[in-house]
């Protein structure tokens, strides 16, 4: 899903300054921005934590209010962001508990900008969804001449659709119109929007009557100078051909398909020569561990749980083929998925089910099939398995169409113009496409594994052909 599961493409930078913070007075700077999520810890958020860092690397201050990771302290600051955090709700079930996690996390969300707003005024507040909710917060700090800006993730209505179908009682006609009410009011009291592809722009433009000069298309492409393949530990000769999945494990998200492939592949093609990393967490992870215990696949499929950088940089630098197993959906269907990106950025090729925005994003990159068709999904990944020089061809064609026409660096000039026009700050806005996009910026991660150098075509080449045996 477009929106669960980012994080940072930079969080383990060398870089990285971490402290604890207590009661203090912000440097003064630039005009402060402050981000809210809801939906996932930051910088877990990979989205998020870009353009906060963007922000900050224009000479804006920035400030985050999100719900706690596991481990996190209430206050941090990381490469000069500071980070306020509250404990999450317990998980919701059921409509009664949806509205009290939104109600506790809006009212704990309130408290904590009252208490950043103490140490040093906003001008901004974004807001990024789900939920709709900080419409409402937004509107009461107009009143203190803050501006709001709606980074929308995600379409509540076809999240609902996606999950419920089409209510058919009162009361799911009640939440799905209440969904519809609380995006329109989100609409209605931003003063800019932020959509994450054209499909979005049009609901915004849509339903959200909103001008074409309000709303900015960002898409949620990847800092492909830092997410890129490195050199791991060397693959053992005669291993077996790794599949990967990387993203939140919801209901919508189909990453039971994964499984039932892989026991198409293992208990009825007879493969013994593949293997699947799961990589991520959500409200399925349990049931989907039960479901891969019952097809028999505890052997041949790996939960990894909770995935921090390095472990993201290792798996897919390793891996044969990324899997992208979302059902077409009202939802999906218009959503673009990170996991596409990122296995691109990896230089991995990549299955997945025929989607509108995933082939705006994949393009000739991705083997696409018709949505469902599980069977066509597993002779997908069964022709890549059998193809060495065709995986080799998709990701070196992968890596070039993200670095040359999804990277961040080209979204972060339109995403800081948007703060530009409300805060009146364009020396604050950098000709980011005049740096030079060159691979050989960073040479190694922060734990000293070296990135494979992607400008030497011959070094590239060789990577490749090592990790593409025939």
């Amino acid at each position: 899903m477009a929106s669960l599961f980012k994080m940072s493409a930079a969080a383990d930078h060398p870089r990285r300054q971490r402290r604890w913070v207590g009661v203090h007075r912000r440097s003064l700077g630039g005009p402060h921005i402050l981000v809210i999520v809801q939906n996932l810890p930051v910088p877990l958020d990979r989205r998020v934590w870009l353009e906060c860092q963007t922000l900050k690397a224009a000479g804006y201050e920035v400030s985050v209010i999100c719900p706690k990771g596991p481990g996190d302290p209430a206050r941090e600051v990381i490469d000069g962001i500071t980070i306020y955090k509250y404990r999450p709700s317990p998980q919701a079930s059921g409509i009664k508990g949806f509205v009290l996690e939104f109600a506790y996390s809006w009212l704990r969300t309130a408290f904590l900008s009252v208490v950043v707003w103490k140490q040093d005024h906003f001008e901004v507040i974004q807001a990024c969804n789900p939920p709709d909710t900080y419409w409402l917060l937004a509107l009461i700090w107009r009143l203190r001449g803050v501006k709001f800006v709606f980074d929308q993730h995600d379409l509540n209505p076809e999240l609902y659709l996606s999950r419920f179908g089409e209510p058919q009682t009162a009361g799911g006609k009640l939440q799905l119109n209440g969904l519809r009410w609380l995006e329109r009011m989100t609409y209605w009291v931003a003063d800019s929007v932020i959509s994450t592809n054209e499909s979005y722009k049009a609901v915004a433009m849509g339903r959200g009557h909103r001008r074409d000069e309000d709303v900015t298309v960002v898409r949620s492409g990847p800092d492909t100078r830092v997410m890129r393949p490195i050199y791991g530990q060397q693959q053992p000769v005669g291993r077996p051909l790794s599949l990967v999945y990387l993203g939140i494990m919801g209901p919508q998200d189909g990453v039971d398909v994964v499984l039932r492939v892989m026991h198409d592949l293992v208990n009825v093609r007879g493969r013994r020569d593949v293997r699947a990393t799961l990589m991520g967490f959500g409200d399925c992870y349990e049931d989907l561990r039960q479901l891969s215990s019952d097809l028999e696949l505890d052997d041949f499929v790996t939960f990894t749980g909770r995935a921090d950088r390095d472990m993201i940089a290792d798996h897919l630098s390793s891996a044969d083929i990324g899997l992208c197993p979302d059902l077409k959906s009202p939802l999906n269907d218009v959503s673009t998925m990170n996991k596409t990106m990122e296995y691109m950025a990896y230089a991995l090729p990549s299955v997945s089910f025929d989607l509108t925005e995933t082939r705006v994003s994949g393009g000739d990159a991705v083997l696409y099939v018709p949505s469902g068709d599980v069977d066509a999904f597993a002779d997908a990944v069964v022709k890549l398995l059998d193809d060495a020089p065709l995986r080799c061809q998709l990701g070196r064609l992968a890596r070039e169409r993200v670095s040359n026409e999804l990277d961040w660096r080209m979204q972060a000039v339109k995403y800081l113009r948007v703060f530009h026009r409300l805060t009146a700050q364009l020396s604050l806005v950098p000709d980011l496409s005049a740096e030079e996009p060159t691979d050989l910026l960073l040479v190694a991660d922060h734990r000293g594994h070296r990135y494979v150098n992607l400008d030497d075509a011959h070094e590239f080449d060789t990577f490749m052909l090592q990790r593409c045996p025939s």
